[in-house]
């Protein structure tokens, strides 16, 4: 079925979205189910007229779902319009640097790695938060929800050349600051 197809990689997309203070009453895979029976609803008419790939077609009502899910439990105060950019032509919910570094340096149990994972992630977070908002769009969506060169491109309202430019140009970016910050860093 076309949903399950999917359904992993769009759970990863609203875990990296989900608002950090929602995570203690929704699930991710609760929001994408949801998600899902609007997809229902509007199947037809995209199958008369499909205008997206499948995942891109999906991935916007999810991230119709996470806005809706937003606003109606963090209401306009979500997110001050002045911290971060959503870039997103739909405006679903953007990827945080705090979600992006939670990400990026994955899960730790034992006591001294938390304590290392807590002051790498506060150096990645700095990192990110020193990138361009696209440029944290870009790695999210390429790194994180596993778009294609294509569908971030499309997602971004760019053409394929510059999504992969700015894709690899983020990368670098982030390498090189990584790189710079008191304590280096061992995967730069």
């Amino acid at each position: 079925m076309l949903f399950d197809q999917y359904r992993d990689r769009l759970r990863r997309m609203v875990e990296l979205r989900l608002d950090p203070r929602l995570r203690a009453r929704f699930d991710a895979s609760d929001v994408v189910q949801e998600a899902f029976l609007d997809v229902a609803r509007d199947l037809d008419a995209y199958l008369t007229d499909p205008k997206l790939p499948p995942l891109l077609w999906l991935r916007l009502h999810v991230g119709r779902r996470l806005t809706t899910l937003h606003c109606q439990h963090l209401g306009t105060k979500m997110r001050d319009a002045g911290q971060e950019i959503a870039l997103y032509q739909g405006a679903q919910p953007h990827a945080s640097s705090a979600a992006l570094a939670a990400m990026l340096l994955g899960r730790h149990t034992s006591p001294t790695q938390a304590a290392q994972r807590a002051e790498r992630m506060l150096r990645v977070q700095e990192a990110l938060n020193s990138l361009d908002p696209i440029d944290r769009e870009v790695l999210a969506l390429r790194h994180f929800e596993q778009l294609s060169r294509a569908e971030a491109a499309l997602v971004l309202g760019i053409s394929q050349e510059a999504g992969a430019k700015r894709y690899c140009r983020a990368l670098k970016r982030l390498k090189g600051i990584l790189a710079t910050m008191p304590g280096g860093w061992e995967g730069a």
